[in-house]
């Protein structure tokens, strides 16, 4: 990979949030000021959960804000050699890695539900969101313990962690390291009824579309030493990471309607000026002062993903309301 390729890869399945859109900037402004290629993909897997309209919605929404993107839906080149860019489309792929982590012995089934797991003796709780650490309970069972546990439920795919710590350098927190053996155990790759899991498929299209620069909410910073350990063993080369700091309410939670936290639609839709929104995004981001109205065309020159280092951004309920009703600045800024 010789030139800077970046993405944006939205859930059609609720409204982009502010914290979405934050990202979506900063990653748009990543790709931009490295005069590289901007691809917009669709994580579409969880199809139960999937809303019909929401892409489109989503879309619509970016494009208002004032970003764009040189490949994915609604781009000049929808295709292209990378294509195609919603994931429910490129489940051959993912079939082909899991078939090559099996033939590896990278990965093994495990028919335990997670009721099972939570209830099994002395499993701690690893990373947020991600459940209790896997016990190993499937991990040596015997061919025939195989067998007369397949013949009642269909296994999930449990990658083997292998022991020790995983490092990798971070574009925003430096150097980390994450022991995904002591936090996490084996993780599943596909699930029960063949769904490959995000970490899976995320590896397997950030890689094929050559990907350069990953630049994501930093939630999911104890992710990467997972995706690390997936890009080793399938011998695909790995993006560099960049992970930027959240925004919460002044509760110090994420963003949820209970800080008064309208999506961009509900903004577009209640008449909000767009560059009053990007400004408010920027504040957020130590990009602009508060009360700034921009595009983000605008902020292109100069950006450093280096000034995104620090706390979680604070975002006050009154500049919410500012920013909906167009009324500019007013008193104070969001961030504390």
């Amino acid at each position: 990979m010789t030139s800077y390729r970046g993405r944006f890869a939205p859930s059609p399945t609720g409204p982009l949030h502010l914290g979405n859109a934050r990202t979506a900037l900063l990653s748009w402004l990543s790709a931009r000021a490295a005069f590289g290629a901007y691809v917009m993909r669709i994580e579409d897997l969880d199809q139960p959960r999937v809303r019909p309209g929401m892409e489109e919605r989503a879309l619509d929404e970016l494009r208002w804000l004032g970003l764009d993107w040189d490949e994915g839906p609604g781009a000049a080149v929808p295709e292209g050699r990378f294509g195609p860019y919603r994931q429910s489309e490129r489940m051959d792929r993912y079939a082909g890695a899991l078939e090559r982590l099996r033939r590896q012995g990278d990965v093994y089934p495990c028919y335990c539900t997670r009721g099972e797991i939570a209830a099994s003796a002395g499993a701690p709780h690893g990373p947020a969101d991600d459940g209790p650490r896997y016990p190993g309970t499937c991990r040596q069972l015997s061919d025939r313990e195989r067998a007369d546990r397949g013949r009642t439920r269909s296994p999930a795919w449990r990658f083997r962690v292998p022991e020790g710590g995983v490092a990798f350098l971070d574009g925003v927190h430096g150097e980390r390291s994450f022991d995904v053996a002591a936090g996490v155990g084996d993780f599943v790759v596909a699930r029960a009824d063949g769904v490959p899991s995000y970490q899976l498929a995320v590896v397997v299209d950030d890689a094929a579309m050559e990907i350069s620069e990953v630049v994501r909410g930093d939630d999911l910073l104890p992710s990467t030493a997972r995706q690390l350990l997936l890009y080793r063993a399938l011998g695909l080369s790995a993006p560099r990471f960049a992970h930027v700091p959240l925004v919460v309410g002044p509760d110090g939670e994420r963003l949820a309607k209970r800080h008064g936290a309208l999506s961009l639609g509900e903004l577009r839709d209640g008449g909000a000026d767009p560059r009053a929104v990007a400004g408010l995004l920027a504040e957020l981001s130590r990009l602009a002062p508060a009360g700034n109205r921009c595009w983000p065309a605008e902020l292109v020159q100069g950006f450093e993903l280096a000034r995104m280092r620090g706390a979680p951004a604070v975002l006050l309920p009154e500049r919410i309301a500012e920013v909906a009703v167009g009324r500019g600045a007013g008193p104070g800024p969001a961030l504390r």
